[in-house]
């Protein structure tokens, strides 16, 4: 009887806000979430700068990149709930002041242990905010056609916004510091915060609801050491004591925290939902599309700068066709939710993303219109797909429940995304290291280890042995490459089958 109040009480909260309040709300949180997701990527271009300025070392460059997506993952499905039960305006306010501060203190970082704290503050920021974002959608638009609508936008930033990251950090590199594109948040968070002070509506609080802190220890301690392990597994010389390690951990944990829920009358994440197929669809569905985008995204940012010789801003704009793809997407396929079967809609999403990565890959080394048109056909479908699985994980949960349903959609991307790097990542590594030829016995054996280290032997050496090795290594990558962008359009195409298969049965 109280979900049913409480449900009721949020329906009639949404249909108390007048229609242009209930866009300008979705402004304000699609806002929050570029921040999110171009921070995962906006250090693809600056790092090289940053590392030099910073004396960073090699272990310091994976802690700056990696602990980022390591603390988001581990705090989400805590964090999902806690919105549940003390109102997600309250929780996605504290979180946004949490990220600005974060933001100034990492633009002004002067070691990168200094660097690495404050991007794990984001991090903390981040979590925080990202259940929020969902769930204020969710109970801000009432209307069935509406709400898809506005899951399309929020999908269109997501998945576009992640791409936009290298774009951004090119454009503010070619100008300013690499700490600027850190500081480039804090007046946009201070707006943020304004508004969403003045605008956002507050949700009821489940105060009859406790949070179980134990068991978001638990999810923390599994999903940051699988995420983790999963790191350890795409370097070039993996430790792997520190894998086996990791890997434990995040089985342990995360075995504890399913039995935890099992037995709990109020569990962090109703683990009876994933029975529902559209439900469990579209998760797999969130992590093979979050995959393939952030997987192909590094390896495609590294081969226009490493073998096509561009500048970050100039890589930065060839790839502009994919996120721009996925903003026109998004908002459409959340129209298209009101006239379709989702399940058909997703498989079909799918099957595009999957064209479009298989269309790049014979059109790699094509003419340019040709390559822009295959990564704009793939944009569209991550786009696409994004949005329908966002929408049918936050549909099969009541409205009460809406940060958990939030939290599992945004685990679901996070994951997919260190599931996606590293398993490309790997690919490219065993390949290059397979099929690099060096010219000459003397060439050192570093060249070995990855293009990156082989363009900075061919720097050393004579300009005629420098160009053969800086030849061997580029078509080596290259040929990873080609892998890699293979084994992603296999994944993309067989998860469009498995969705279709669970429609029919």
């Amino acid at each position: 009887m109280l979900n049913q109040v409480t449900r009721q009480a949020a329906v009639s909260l949404t249909r108390e806000l007048p229609s242009r309040q209930r866009w300008l709300v979705l402004a304000i949180v699609s806002v929050a979430l570029l921040l999110i997701v171009i921070d995962m990527t906006v250090l693809y271009t600056a790092l090289p700068r940053l590392t030099v300025e910073l004396s960073a070392s090699a272990s310091a460059k994976l802690w700056i990149l990696n602990i980022y997506a390591l603390i988001v993952s581990g705090l989400l499905p805590g964090m999902g709930t806690l919105g549940d039960r003390v109102g997600h305006k309250r929780l996605f306010l504290c979180g946004l002041s949490i990220f600005g501060l974060a933001s100034l203190g990492a633009a002004c970082s002067a070691s990168p242990a200094m660097l690495i704290a404050f991007r794990a503050l984001l991090a903390v920021g981040a979590a925080t905010m990202m259940p929020a974002t969902l769930s204020i959608i969710r109970l801000t638009f009432a209307d069935d056609r509406e709400r898809a609508m506005a899951i399309g936008v929020w999908a269109a930033v997501a998945s576009g916004g992640a791409a936009l990251g290298p774009v951004i950090g090119g454009l503010l590199l070619e100008h300013f510091w690499w700490g600027s594109v850190f500081l480039i948040n804090v007046p946009i968070v201070l707006a943020a915060l304004l508004c969403g002070w003045l605008l956002l509506p507050a949700s009821t609080p489940g105060a009859d609801r406790p949070w179980d802190w134990i068991a978001s220890l638990q999810a923390m301690l599994g999903l940051i050491c699988t995420a983790y392990a999963f790191k350890e597994l795409a370097r070039i010389h993996p430790d792997w004591q520190a894998f086996a390690l990791a890997l434990a951990g995040g089985v342990a944990g995360l075995s504890l925290f399913v039995r935890r829920q099992l037995r709990s009358a109020y569990p962090l994440i109703d683990l009876a939902l994933f029975r529902n197929r559209m439900f469990s669809g579209a998760v797999i569905s969130a992590i093979v599309a979050a995959a393939a985008m952030f997987g192909m995204e590094l390896l495609f940012s590294q081969r226009l700068q490493l073998v096509l010789d561009m500048s970050p801003l100039e890589a930065g704009l060839f790839m502009l066709p994919l996120p721009l793809a996925a903003f026109v997407a998004g908002p459409l396929c959340g129209r298209l939710l009101a006239r379709m079967p989702a399940l058909k809609l997703l498989s079909l999403s799918l099957f595009v993303s999957g064209i479009g990565m298989g269309a790049y890959l014979l059109a790699y080394q094509a003419a340019a219109s040709l390559q822009l048109l295959s990564l704009a056909l793939l944009g569209a479908g991550l786009g696409a797909t994004v949005t329908v699985a966002s929408s049918l994980i936050l549909q099969s949960a009541p409205a009460e429940r809406a940060g958990m349903a939030a939290s599992v959609e945004e685990v679901s991307y996070e994951l997919g995304s260190a599931i996606g790097v590293t398993l490309m990542s790997c690919i490219v590594s065993v390949v290059y290291a397979a099929r690099l030829e060096l010219p000459l016995q003397g060439v050192p054996a570093s060249a070995g280890d990855s293009l990156d280290a082989a363009l900075l032997v061919a720097a050393e050496l004579p300009s005629g042995l420098g160009v053969q090795l800086t030849m061997a290594a580029r078509d080596a990558f290259d040929q990873g490459f080609v892998i890699a962008l293979a084994a992603a359009t296999v994944l993309l195409l067989a998860t469009a089958w498995l969705v279709r298969q669970r429609r029919r049965n």
